[in-house]
């Protein structure tokens, strides 16, 4: 499963904020057995969200688009997934609803902070989707996400996100196995037996090097557990491991 991740956020480009989103993803999908073939990062603009969603639908099985879902200004990503597939945003009656009783009991339960700040929220762009898009609802977020198409719309605060990306984790189930083992050897001594182990079984193998005190890495990767495991086992014995081996 080939899954590429479209991360939104003007604040992302800036360096601002730490795109954590992107990084989690990736281990996630990984450990999964999908596989994360492109990683793109683009500003709060309508347009260019639209066109990253249109391209990439058609050439991975899988779209993951964070960021920019509730009610302010500056949250343009479910209008540029609904561009990408030409189609208007929709408010389904029963996510506003579910909406309008959160924010009756976040009211309920926070009247002073409600009093001070004057809350007035837009409930119908929190609650839009695409039209024909499957709403996703979560106790951690107040906007809703949704799926189009096998574009998967959610939030960009990290806690949300993760909530929300475990009501649809069953669907990004894949044959991708890995394996990673740890050594102290430096990347240039490892060339000869990382690419010959690419050749003979038939499997990719990437080399990480070391970082402050820990050991680098070797993963290896593919699509057969068997070659994968064959792989690892022969190149164990031939580098040197950080438990000794």
């Amino acid at each position: 499963m080939q899954v590429a991740l479209v991360t939104v956020g003007d604040e992302l480009l800036a360096g601002d904020t730490e795109n954590t989103n992107a990084s989690w993803l990736g281990r996630r999908l990984t450990a999964a057995g999908a596989t994360v073939a492109r990683v793109l990062t683009v500003p709060d603009d309508e347009a260019v969200i639209a066109d990253a969603v249109a391209r990439y639908r058609d050439a991975f099985d899988a779209v993951v688009v964070t960021g920019g879902i509730g009610g302010t200004p500056d949250d343009v990503t479910k209008a540029g997934v609904a561009r990408a597939f030409g189609r208007d945003l929709v408010v389904p009656e029963s996510v506003r609803a579910h909406l309008e009783a959160k924010a009756e009991r976040f009211a309920a339960d926070n009247p002073e902070m409600v009093d001070r700040y004057d809350m007035d929220l837009d409930l119908d762009a929190w609650a839009a989707v695409p039209e024909g898009g499957q709403p996703l609802l979560t106790d951690e977020s107040f906007a809703a996400g949704c799926v189009v198409d096998g574009v998967y719309v959610m939030p960009g605060i990290p806690e949300e996100l993760k909530a929300m990306y475990e009501t649809v984790a069953d669907e990004f189930d894949g044959d991708r196995t890995t394996e990673t083992m740890h050594t102290p050897a430096p990347e240039g001594a490892l060339v000869d037996r990382v690419t010959e182990a690419r050749e003979r079984f038939g499997v990719a193998v990437g080399s990480y090097p070391r970082k402050d005190d820990a050991p680098g890495r070797v993963k290896v990767t593919g699509d057969d557990p068997a070659a994968v495991a064959d792989a690892a086992a022969w190149l164990r014995e031939r580098i040197e491991t950080a438990d000794g081996g």
